[in-house]
């Protein structure tokens, strides 16, 4: 009988013990929150192309191998007679973080401006999260996906003198919206007329996870 006594207090305290150590290390994780718990900590690669169609005469320029669906799209639904790559930029943004970006650079559009003459651009993103579908599916959501430029446009204006000289005004074109795209799949975001030449600049962006 003294044995059992000395048995049964020896497993109330085993088991005491058992459950104070789960009470302080907490629940085991499930596998989504171990996955969620990973995307979090998950950076992405984010890619911005500025292509500029325009309605001249000129050859196209080498676009990456990776825009070869989009343009196929651009070349199915707009009416340029011409395509090139004016900027490619790469960022890295945490997942759930925000991207701003500035810079001045060269005219996107080939006529209308001189070539000193530079423009001045933004873009910005509030926030990038990677998210999965109901299949299993990544996607990825820009919010607050925002583009816009300053573009120098050259005009002819007539001097006191009679003379007709050339100035440069600058106009202000952008766009702002919420997309969301599969993982590493370029798509087009909008397109922006700039200048009386009727040239257009197109946006195409693509976002991916990066090996750490």
């Amino acid at each position: 009988m003294k044995n059992f006594l000395i048995a049964m207090l020896l497993g109330v305290v085993c088991l005491a013990t058992a459950i104070a150590a789960q009470a302080q290390t907490g629940p085991t994780p499930t596998p989504a929150q171990t996955e969620t718990k990973a995307e979090d900590e998950t950076n992405l690669e984010t890619q911005l192309f500025l292509i500029v169609g325009s309605n001249q005469e000129v050859g196209d320029s080498k676009l990456p191998a990776s825009l070869d669906q989009v343009v196929k799209q651009m070349r199915a639904a707009l009416p340029f007679k011409s395509y090139r790559l004016v900027s490619t930029l790469i960022n890295r943004v945490k997942n759930n973080g925000r991207l701003q970006l500035n810079w001045v650079g060269a005219p996107m559009t080939p006529a209308g401006a001189l070539s000193s003459t530079p423009s001045f651009s933004h873009f910005n993103i509030r926030e990038v999260r990677l998210v999965r579908s109901a299949e299993g599916q990544a996607t990825i959501q820009m919010a607050g996906f925002s583009f816009g430029a300053r573009v120098p446009i050259q005009m002819n204006a007539v001097a006191a003198s009679g003379d007709v000289r050339p100035t440069t005004s600058y106009e202000q074109t952008g766009l702002g919206t919420d997309i969301s795209m599969h993982e590493g799949e370029p798509v087009i975001v909008g397109t922006l007329n700039v200048g009386p030449s009727g040239d257009a600049i197109i946006l195409v962006v693509s976002a991916r996870r990066t090996q750490k």
